[in-house]
């Protein structure tokens, strides 16, 4: 079975749940997020998670995963800015199905926390 990699940027709340799942899948979105958005690239997780979540959420994570490539390719790659700024875009009702097509776990990368 072929798979893709993904990243996910992510805050603390947001891991706990992952972690409480056994690493396994991502929790259901709150009703204020409508789309669960992957990356593509490590970089621009990164970016996200230390300029982003670590000023808004006190700390930022960057997770790597893979998931059925044969699934994945259902949602169309969308540039939201420069041409390494690549996400995939699942509408929240998909996500416990993408989930069901996660191969392994889910594993944190990168952890970033506010400048000492």
């Amino acid at each position: 079975m072929k798979t893709t990699t993904l990243w996910r940027p992510t805050g603390r709340a947001e891991l706990d749940l992952v972690r409480e799942s056994d690493w396994r899948e991502w929790p259901p979105r709150l009703p204020e997020q409508p789309i669960f958005y992957p990356v593509l690239n490590e970089a621009y997780a990164i970016k996200i998670a230390r300029d982003w979540n670590v000023r808004f959420d006190g700390a930022g994570f960057v997770t790597r995963f893979e998931v059925e490539t044969d699934f994945v390719r259902r949602y169309p790659v969308q540039q939201a800015g420069g041409k390494t700024i690549l996400e995939l875009w699942v509408p929240a009702e998909d996500l416990a199905e993408f989930n069901t097509h996660i191969v392994g776990k889910i594993e944190v990368t990168h952890e970033f926390t506010p400048p000492a």
